[in-house]
């Protein structure tokens, strides 16, 4: 199925995951689709391996957590985010460090303080090498740290390789 690129949520500077000034991070790129599911891209380092040539878990862990995590921020101008309470991970095939990745996740069930959410993240050819549930406490960043959007660099950060479409 082909979905249309709503909207590019913002990148940071020194997150992990999203943080475009962070030498070692993944520098994720994620896009707000049309079916109201949260597209992550991303190309892992030689420094995010466990074995060589394989992506670290805990990595794969960390983009499954962020996107599902960020779910919420889809039709949100409330700037309520998602705070993880718990997460699971299962790993289904190995995942190279040698191409591009992406996550795709959804929220499947909230209420007034939490949501459940899931994910897939997958490898060139589309199978799904690792699956991620999480449940997120809803919160506003105000109540999560301090952050100020100025220092932090948290802006929308448009490339030329920005996807208008993407296809599952």
């Amino acid at each position: 199925m082909r979905y249309k690129i709503e909207r590019k949520q913002p990148n940071s500077k020194m997150c992990l995951v999203c943080g475009l000034k962070n030498d070692l991070g993944l520098k994720g790129g994620f896009y707000e689709l049309d079916n109201k599911e949260l597209l992550a891209v991303f190309t892992p380092l030689v420094q995010h391996q466990s074995y060589p040539g394989r992506l670290h878990g805990g990595i794969a862990s960390a983009i499954l957590d962020e996107t599902i995590g960020r779910v919420i921020m889809i039709d949100n101008d409330t700037e309520i985010w998602g705070v993880t309470v718990e997460l699971s991970v299962r790993f289904k095939k190995p995942i190279s460090l040698t191409q591009e990745l992406r996550v795709f996740a959804r929220i499947v069930s909230e209420n007034k303080r939490f949501f459940d959410g899931e994910g897939e993240l997958l490898l060139e050819d589309g199978s799904v090498a690792a699956q991620g549930k999480g449940r997120y406490l809803k919160q506003s960043l105000k109540q999560i740290a301090e952050f100020d959007p100025v220092q932090q660099e948290w802006r929308v950060a448009p490339t030329p390789e920005d996807p208008e479409f993407v296809d599952i």
